[in-house]
């Protein structure tokens, strides 16, 4: 018989009635600021100063953290399997059992970075939801949770915890912190005052919102939008030598980077196609066929 997974979770019910805030973290194994941030929101919050529930999984994926890397064993992304399956493998099973809590909550955060291989400049997203008014609750909590970048893209992207919570319309959004294989602490905090804001704008708790840092917002509606990585992909396994920095403005024709052989005999330049900002960028320089090395936030996409 397959075992079943079971989420590590704590929930913190206030004493006063109020919706269910669930807060996902370590869907990859290998992006740290999540986890170092729902864990002081833990500590941190007074049942009697809480509306409602707040259910926290700080690491999703176990056996991707454990192994070290952002999949685990069989090698899927959780974050393209949802919904999953109670009899698959280990991912389809996590994917399964989160899906499941992401349909009794009444509204979703899901705290990512960019993990070992990239650096994510810090981002909050959401889907373009059909339904106006889980749109609506979106876009506010995307403002409260208060990220340099606002990103609205394709809602009709399959397999992810955004699109689990688009289906059972539980208003939804996801963040992006640097990455790199470390916890920045800088990270942790954002996303622990971030997440008060939210529950703030939620009516779940009391705080006054601060000022807001949004420097840019973006709404993308084209297919795959949003869709990371299968941007400029690695031309052959090699060395990756960027040449650009987080969050550089690009125009087409400009040099992101260069894949180079072992012995420097073969040079291949990776020439953005697109006009805007690097969003994110590959830090380990290794690379196979196919590997994503960059994406390119465009501030005026074509509609």
């Amino acid at each position: 018989m397959t075992p079943t997974i079971t989420l590590q979770q704590q929930v913190i019910e206030g004493t006063q009635k109020g919706p269910n805030l669930l807060i996902l973290g370590g869907v990859h194994g290998d992006e740290f600021e999540s986890m170092a941030a729902i864990r002081r929101l833990l500590d941190h919050l007074d049942p009697t100063d809480l509306r409602g529930r707040l259910t926290a999984i700080p690491v999703v994926n176990e056996a991707a953290y454990w192994r070290g890397q952002r999949t685990a064993e069989d090698e899927l992304d959780l974050a393209r399997t949802c919904p999953g399956r109670p009899d698959g493998s280990i991912t389809e099973r996590t994917a399964h059992a989160v899906s499941e809590e992401i349909r009794q909550a009444d509204y979703l955060i899901d705290l990512h970075s960019g993990g070992i291989v990239m650096e994510f400049y810090p981002t909050v997203g959401y889907t373009l939801h059909p339904d106006k008014t889980v749109l609506d609750v979106q876009r506010r909590m995307a403002r409260a949770l208060n990220m340099p970048i606002i990103w609205g893209t394709s809602a009709r992207l399959d397999g992810r915890t955004l699109s689990v919570a688009r289906d059972a319309k539980v208003p939804a959004i996801y963040a992006e912190w640097m990455g790199g294989g470390t916890c920045d602490p800088q990270g942790a905090d954002a996303y622990f005052e971030g997440c008060l804001n939210v529950l703030a704008e939620l009516d779940m708790i009391d705080r006054i919102l601060p000022p807001l840092r949004t420097e840019y917002t973006i709404e993308d509606d084209r297919e795959n939008s949003g869709h990371i990585q299968i941007n400029y992909p690695a031309p052959f396994a090699g060395y990756f030598e960027p040449q650009v920095k987080l969050k550089a403005p690009v125009q087409p024709g400009d040099v992101i980077g260069t894949v180079v052989d072992h012995l420097g005999q073969r040079r291949e330049e990776v020439v953005s196609t697109q006009a805007g900002l690097i969003l994110c960028l590959r830090v380990f320089n290794r690379v196979h066929q196919g590997d994503s090395l960059a994406a390119v936030l465009e501030l005026d996409p074509p509609q």
